[in-house]
C-alpha cells in the first residue's frame, strides 16, 4: 500500500487551540489517501489582528516550511497556510515545488466562481489588509463588501455561542444587493458556515474548508516559474518530479 500524500498545514498563529480546530474541522472531510500534518508558529502572536503581527505570522510560517522541507523529511505534496490573510502566501508559493494556498485566496477562488462576494470576519484591522490582498490576488473587483465584527477569531473561537449570535448578524449585513456568497474568513471561525447556513439567505464559504478543496481540487495557483523558490530544485529531485 503506498503512504498516504502529506497534506501539510502551517499555523503562522503561535495559537495550538487554533491548529486544533483547523485539524478537527478538515479532518473528517480528508480523503484516505491523504494525511494532515499540522504545525504551529514557534514564535509570533497568538492570533493575528494587525500588520505587524501579520508580517511576522510570515517569518515563523517560512520557518516551519524550511524545518519540513529539511534532509530527512519526506516533502508534503500540498500546503495549506492556516491563516485568513494568508501571511507568507507568495514567499511559500516561490519557495515551494508543491501546491501552495491560504485560506483568503482558496475562499477568494470559490466565492469569485460564483460572483461578487463579500467577507465576514473578526478584527477591525482586516478590513484595509484584505482588501489590499484581494486586489494583490486579482479579486479586488469581485469583493464588494467587508463586514468585521469586534470579536476576534480567538474569541469567537473560546465562546461558540456568541460567536453564533454575532456572525449571523454580520452575515445578515453582508448580504447586500449583488452580492452571490459569503465568506466567514478566519482559522477562528471554522466549523461555524455549515452551523449559520440556514439562518443566511447566500452560500456560506468557510475559509478552512475552501483551503482544503482547492488544493485537493488542483486549483491553487503555480508560482510563476517552475525553478522558483530557495527548496524548489531539491524538492523536485525528492518527489520524482
Amino acid at each position: 500500500m503506498s503512504a498516504a500524500r502529506r497534506l501539510l498545514l502551517i499555523n503562522p498563529n503561535t495559537s495550538t487551540s487554533t491548529t486544533e480546530r483547523l485539524r478537527q474541522v478538515l479532518t473528517p472531510t480528508l480523503p484516505a489517501a491523504w494525511a494532515l500534518d499540522v504545525h504551529t508558529a514557534h514564535f509570533g502572536a497568538s492570533y493575528i489582528s494587525c500588520e505587524a503581527s501579520a508580517a511576522v505570522a510570515a517569518h515563523a510560517a517560512l520557518e516551519l516550511w524550511a524545518q519540513q522541507v529539511g534532509p530527512g523529511t519526506e516533502p508534503p505534496a500540498a500546503v495549506l497556510l492556516g491563516c485568513f490573510g494568508d501571511p507568507g502566501l507568495f514567499a511559500l508559493r516561490e519557495s515551494s515545488a508543491c501546491p501552495v494556498t491560504g485560506l483568503a485566496e482558496a475562499s477568494f477562488i470559490e466565492a469569485a466562481a460564483l460572483g461578487p462576494f463579500a467577507i465576514v470576519t473578526g478584527g477591525q484591522r482586516w478590513r484595509p489588509m484584505l482588501e489590499r490582498l484581494a486586489q494583490a490576488l486579482g479579486y479586488g473587483a469581485s469583493l464588494r463588501h467587508i463586514e468585521t465584527v469586534a470579536p476576534s477569531g480567538a474569541e469567537m473561537l473560546a465562546d461558540p455561542d456568541m460567536a453564533l449570535r454575532c456572525l449571523a448578524q454580520a452575515c445578515q449585513a453582508a448580504s447586500l444587493p449583488g452580492v452571490r456568497s459569503i465568506i466567514l474568513g478566519g482559522a477562528g471561525l471554522a466549523g461555524y458556515a455549515q452551523q449559520l447556513q440556514e439562518q443566511v439567505s447566500l452560500p456560506l464559504i468557510d475559509s478552512a474548508q475552501a483551503g482544503l478543496r482547492v488544493l485537493l481540487q488542483g486549483r491553487a495557483p503555480a508560482a510563476q516559474r517552475s525553478d522558483n523558490g530557495f527548496y524548489a530544485q531539491w524538492s523536485n529531485v525528492r518527489l520524482g518530479l
